[in-house]
């Protein structure tokens, strides 16, 4: 019986080690539901990771602004072509997609909001088989040399 209690409670001190594991404030971890993603030039990104399929439909919707540093990542349940949209989205962005091995296969650069109804909105970028898509402040690809074929890090 001892014995038995002792091996519970060596399981319940490892898995409480490993769940604090994570919990530091080491410099280079991000907030929880975000990511660092790392440019071709080293710049990196907080980038929040929206899973959820209403997360991904609001997207940048309603927000004023985003900071030069910080991006949405979209990741997608499955390989396919994702057309995004600029409806109700104040500032211009620049949408990467990116296969799974986060290989850029397409973008769209300075994509201007749409300001009209969404009937009238066009769609970017969807013509290439993508499992991600990075959303990133309209002139930051090209400063931070983002090209089709670059694997991005996270």
């Amino acid at each position: 019986m001892e014995a038995t209690i002792n091996c519970m409670f060596r399981l319940a001190l490892l898995a409480l080690v490993a769940l604090c594991a994570g919990c530091g404030g080491g410099a280079g971890q991000a907030e929880l539901g975000t990511v660092i993603v790392t440019l071709p030039d080293g710049f990196k990104v907080k980038a929040e990771m929206l899973t959820r399929e209403e997360d991904k439909a609001r997207g940048m919707m309603f927000r004023d602004s985003l900071a030069e540093d910080r991006g949405l990542l979209f990741v997608h349940g499955a390989p396919g072509r994702y057309p995004y949209w600029m409806y109700q989205v104040k500032i211009p962005l620049d949408i990467i997609w990116m296969d799974r091995e986060h290989r850029v296969v397409e973008i769209s650069e300075n994509t201007p909001p749409c300001k009209t109804g969404p009937r009238e909105c066009p769609t970017y970028g969807g013509k290439a088989e993508a499992s991600f898509v990075l959303e990133i402040g309209a002139g930051l690809a090209r400063k931070h040399s983002v090209d089709l074929g670059d694997r991005l890090e996270w």
